[in-house]
């Protein structure tokens, strides 16, 4: 059964740590902080409530790290999350200072700069138009931020999974790498597992399936793109179960 696009209502949105710095660099990059800020501050403009989760590959890779040996995996994995929570402040900051009420929220416990995530006090805030930054990962080690996206979007009953990346959406294989790669409008999550696209790590892909929980893949860099996908337009890829329309 084909999928449909429609008008969301309530989303998540996650994010790459890269989408904070320039292309190749590393950190936080002022202008593509910017940048990113407008993009969410236009999307919003549709009234939709809106969760971000936001990886922290800028600031440190601690799965790389622990494959050298130098660290182990679970403390390299806190690093990461420690990441995240100074990428989740400065998008905070930002979106405060444009004039979009925003609440960072973490799994890890950091009392001076952010909220814990408790899941009432998380719906609280978006149903009062305030972003919800969540930041920390699923405050375990051993899971990614992609599995973090899809566990809060399943616990604040989002609609739909929007992966802001730097590619149009999926494709055959690396665009980059290969220039017979197509790029799919649409496919099941089925397909995605079956084919080993590389959409989001396995164990996020697994959770959105069994919950039916649509994935739209997406290049934010586009002008507007957030909004877009939020008020329903056919770009990017959209996963969906293939046993029922997204």
């Amino acid at each position: 059964m084909s999928a449909s696009r429609r008008p969301l209502r309530r989303v998540l949105l996650k994010l790459s740590g890269e989408a904070l710095c320039a292309p190749g660099g590393f950190g936080i990059d002022s202008d593509e902080l910017s940048l990113l800020t407008r993009e969410i501050c236009d999307a919003a403009e549709t009234d939709v409530e809106m969760a971000v989760v936001v990886g922290g590959g800028n600031l440190i890779r601690g799965a790389k790290l622990a494959r050298d040996g130098l660290i182990d995996k679970a403390t390299a994995d806190y690093m990461g999350m420690l990441g995240t929570v100074m990428n989740g402040l400065a998008l905070k900051e930002a979106l405060d200072k444009a004039g979009r009420p925003a609440r960072c929220m973490t799994a890890v416990d950091i009392p001076a700069v952010a909220e814990p995530f408790i899941r009432g006090r998380a719906l609280r805030h978006m149903e009062k138009g305030r972003i919800v930054i969540l930041a920390g990962g699923t405050g375990n080690p051993f899971f990614t931020t992609d599995t973090c996206a899809a566990l809060r979007a399943t616990e604040l009953d989002c609609q739909a999974v929007l992966k802001a990346t730097k590619v149009d959406g999926v494709y055959s294989a690396d665009p980059v790498a290969d220039a017979s790669a197509t790029r799919f409008e649409e496919l099941t999550f089925t397909e995605a597992l079956d084919r080993q696209l590389g959409v989001m790590d396995l164990t996020a892909l697994a959770m959105c399936q069994e919950q039916r929980l649509p994935l739209v893949v997406f290049d934010f860099k586009q002008s507007g793109a957030i909004r877009r996908v939020i008020e329903g337009e056919n770009i990017g890829t959209l996963v969906y179960a293939a046993d029922k329309a997204a």
